[in-house]
């Protein structure tokens, strides 16, 4: 399965530190295939990962797309589209008004769309990593767009 970080941070520190926590606590529980992170949060995670996973839990590569800021965010939406994330781990201040609210905003739209399975904070993360489903076979349901895309556009 293949895991997506990414986060919009208020405070860099904390938020970021969150992730990473979350992540050392879970590792033994993240299946041991890969990950794609944004810009500080997808560094962050990599480094825990390389400070603390052992071998015993196997390889887990990670790539790095752009800052949410400067396109990461829509970058993400596009894997998704392409079936390239099967899981969205996306922590975010709602708090805290961001720059790029508008790409926050379409990439959870299109997990939405694609009925991606989305934690947007520690507790939904903990619950979707330990669901059976999360390291287990699961095909989720798409709903058929097909009406959508072949409309008539008469104007």
């Amino acid at each position: 399965a293949e895991i997506q970080w990414s986060e919009v941070p208020a405070d860099l520190a904390n938020s970021v530190t969150g992730t990473a926590s979350m992540v050392d606590t879970k590792l033994a529980s993240l299946p041991g295939t890969g990950g794609i992170g944004t810009g500080t949060t997808g560094k962050m995670v990599a480094k825990t990962l390389m400070d603390r996973r052992s071998n015993e839990h196997g390889r887990f590569d990670i790539s790095f797309l752009k800052s949410g800021p400067l396109g990461g965010d829509q970058q993400l939406g596009a894997l998704i589209s392409e079936g390239e994330i099967d899981v969205l781990i996306f922590f975010w201040d709602p708090m805290m008004p961001q720059p790029h609210d508008v790409d926050v905003k379409a990439l959870l739209r299109i997990a939405t769309v694609y009925n991606v399975p989305t934690a947007l904070n520690r507790s939904s993360a903990d619950f979707l990593i330990s669901s059976p489903f999360f390291d287990g076979e699961y095909v989720r349901t798409i709903k058929d767009y097909k009406a959508y895309i072949e409309r008539s556009l008469n104007q």
